[in-house]
């Protein structure tokens, strides 16, 4: 009777477990790490708001400097992005469990760039959409990595680094 009852417990926790996205209504997330550009090694940090069931609403900036060598004249540049955006995460529509998390979503935001002195060409790109899609993986309820790849705006290329969700 006893194994029954451990084999019934068991499977009613099994089937009663739903996956739900790691990142629930009211929640938030910090993410920082690594950008891929052709123009120097972008880092970033960001902000991840639960808005609603499987959507986020977020913010991020990156900042990056490289150097050229043009002609036998050094420059250096720094070029700073500002974004917000919003995904839908589908964990409830694949049914991952938690420790995933696949999202796609919009960004809207701008650049701003600096260079030597001697440059022509400092200056604002104006506001861009863009587009996102990544995932992340949870070591635990609060720590994981993330890998995302974007195009169009300021976050442009792609990111990989850490989350923190609290």
């Amino acid at each position: 009777m006893k194994k029954l009852l451990v084999f019934a417990i068991s499977i009613y926790t099994v089937y009663s477990i739903k996956a739900q996205s790691p990142i629930e209504v009211g929640q938030s997330q910090i993410n920082g790490g690594f950008g891929f550009s052709n123009y120097g090694l972008p880092v970033y940090v960001g902000f991840d708001y639960g808005f609603k069931e499987d959507i986020t609403l977020g913010a991020e900036a990156s900042y990056r400097t490289y150097r050229d060598n043009i002609f036998g004249t050094k420059y250096k540049h720094t070029i700073m992005g500002f974004c917000a955006n919003a995904n839908y995460h589908f964990n409830t529509l694949l049914d991952l469990t938690p420790e995933y998390d696949v999202y796609g979503g919009l960004n809207i935001g701008f650049f701003t760039w600096s260079s030597s002195n001697n440059y022509p060409g400092s200056g604002a790109s104006g506001l861009g959409l863009g587009l996102q899609i990544g995932g992340r993986y949870y070591f635990n309820d609060n720590l994981g990595v993330n890998l995302e790849f974007a195009g169009g705006n300021a976050s442009s290329g792609g990111k990989f680094g850490i989350s923190y969700l609290f």
